[in-house]
């Protein structure tokens, strides 16, 4: 009996062991779990949408006002999201539209070639606009999952969230066009929003994957009022006839006469030279071209150290207030290639003192006038091929903001041929149509290309691709006589440049002349098709062309 205490006891002692290394055991899983749980929030932090719950983003630009109504875009219904703001009553709404067909491309909105007499657009599905007409904020999830910052932004999903956006921002805050609403948007998303849609300078600030835009609204309904893609010509007077950026169109007089001041454009035709004197005549050319159409707006030339002050004189001449710039290396080109410094028109968005720019090559001339351009907003051009613009001529708004971000996409962003062009079109990928006519492309390739050759005496904008005029004997187009450059000749468009030589004061004229360089090679040519009989036959042809008794270096 003695021994009996002694057996409870050890029992007793036994538990408490037992509980005690249970209660160790626990403690160490929930701390080794509780770590982990730590750890996973550090690599995995809330959702984006989570953080910007309490309005902090945008504290110092809404504080003070009562009530703040916000749109939420791409954001599940079933996201139960509760925005605050001290002193504020904060409510949401969910933004209700139908997603684009997923069966639609990018392809269809942005086509090779249109009917310009018959245009059609593939539907992008907008909301009821009528219901979120009392908007301060909308939060906007992007789909950034497609996105890459190597192919850009092509991906109808995003365009649609984009154009969503802003149409509610200009619904909410566009009362009359003398009185607009501040409004706010809130992009969450890797890839931020479209630059062509959302200008870095409404950009107020970045967070991670946060930005805050406050956007210009006269600006963004005129975009607004573009179609969804270039599968139409864009509209340069938008569709209501009321807004006041109209000032410019001819039919509405009454706008022109109220000169709002607010509003009125500084506006400049723009090109660029650098690396070599080659395009030195087509500059001056370009200048005397657009002079001749009665044109009120400034010139502005652009050039690196490679052009002489001998032809500066002959440029500024012709008309072109010109400007050194430091050249722009090419990240796709060799060292001391002819395209090395070819990415230089960029410094065309530098031109801060002016609204708008169009840019225009020096290898094109303007037979009509196209002070017209000015109204439509960037980026603005005509097709060149499948679902890009040619770089020619385009619309452009000026601004540090987008040339800084350009400076950084330069290493970032690919071309498709290695060339400025290439590139621009992987940056701007949502651009505005132009008529053909106001960029025709020097380009006759097959039966189709040589019926176009009818409308030259049509078109007020011909941009010539292959050998240029002034680099030809003036008697016939240099390219018939290079099997290789066939598709670019035109006798028609060679005689249209020459019309314009013609015209220019004698003073101007020496600075299209011949070197001996140009000339050898024009003999070369010449011998070439002669001895391969090109059927054209143009090599039959005596040359009169005086500039050849007239050499230069």
């Amino acid at each position: 009996m003695a021994s009996k205490p002694f057996h409870c006891n050890q029992i007793s002692f036994t538990l408490s062991i037992t509980l005690l290394s249970l209660s160790l055991i626990i403690f160490l899983v929930f701390s080794r779990s509780n770590h982990n749980i730590i750890d996973a929030f550090k690599h995995n932090p809330p959702p984006s949408n989570q953080r910007f719950r309490n309005l902090d983003l945008l504290q110092e630009d809404i504080n003070g006002k009562k009530e703040i109504k916000i749109g939420l875009v791409n954001i599940n219904s079933n996201e139960e999201i509760q925005y605050q703001l001290p002193g504020s009553v904060v409510s949401t709404v969910h933004v209700r539209f139908d997603r684009v067909s997923k069966k639609r491309k990018w392809e269809d909105f942005f086509p090779f070639r249109i009917d310009e007499n018959q245009q059609n657009c593939p539907e992008i599905p907008m909301p009821a606009l009528e219901k979120y007409q009392d908007l301060d904020v909308v939060v906007a999830k992007l789909p950034c999952k497609g996105w890459s910052g190597k192919s850009g932004m092509r991906d109808v999903f995003l365009l649609q969230v984009n154009l969503v956006v802003a149409n509610i921002l200009v619904e909410s805050g566009w009362v009359t066009p003398e009185v607009k609403r501040a409004v706010y948007a809130v992009f969450v998303g890797s890839c931020g929003p479209m630059q062509e849609i959302f200008r870095c300078e409404d950009l107020l600030r970045k967070v991670e994957d946060h930005r805050v835009y406050k956007p210009e609204l006269r600006r963004l309904k005129q975009t607004m009022l573009m179609p969804p893609g270039s599968c139409q010509l864009a509209q340069p007077y938008g569709e209501t006839g009321k807004e006041a950026w109209r000032y410019h169109s001819a039919d509405h007089e009454r706008l022109k006469m109220l000169k709002y001041s607010a509003f009125q454009q500084r506006e400049a035709y723009a090109t660029v030279l650098h690396t070599s004197e080659d395009y030195v005549c087509g500059a001056v050319a370009l200048a005397q071209s657009i002079i001749r159409t009665n044109s009120t707006r400034d010139l502005i030339l652009l050039h690196d150290e490679n052009i002489t002050p001998e032809s500066l004189v002959g440029l500024k001449a012709a008309g072109w207030d010109t400007r050194l710039i430091n050249g722009i290396r090419s990240p796709f080109a060799d060292k001391d290639s002819f395209n090395e410094w070819n990415f230089s028109p960029l410094r065309i968005w530098m031109l801060t003192w002016y609204d708008k720019v169009v840019f225009i090559d020096a290898d094109v001339l303007v037979f009509n006038n196209i002070d017209w351009l000015f109204v439509f907003p960037q980026l603005s051009a005509a097709p060149n091929d499948k679902t890009l613009f040619n770089s020619g001529v385009m619309v452009i708004e000026p601004s540090l903001c987008v040339f800084e971000d350009l400076m950084v996409k330069v290493l970032e962003m690919d071309s498709y041929n290695g060339s400025y062009q290439g590139w621009l079109n992987e940056v701007f990928t949502w651009w505005h149509r132009l008529p053909s006519q106001v960029n025709f492309l020097k380009d006759f390739e097959g039966e189709d290309g040589r019926r176009q050759e009818k409308i030259l005496d049509e078109i007020s904008v011909l941009h010539f691709l292959g050998l240029k005029p002034w680099m030809c004997y003036r008697d016939y187009d240099c390219n018939w006589d290079k099997e290789g450059m066939l598709r670019f000749a035109s006798d028609k468009a060679h005689e249209k440049w020459w019309q314009v030589y013609d015209e220019m004061p004698d003073t101007l004229q020496p600075y299209c002349g011949l070197t001996e360089h140009m000339n050898w090679r024009l003999k070369k040519w010449r011998w070439i098709a002669r001895s391969l009989k090109q059927p054209d036959e143009h090599w039959k042809i005596g040359v009169t062309d005086p500039r050849q008794y007239n050499l230069g270096a």
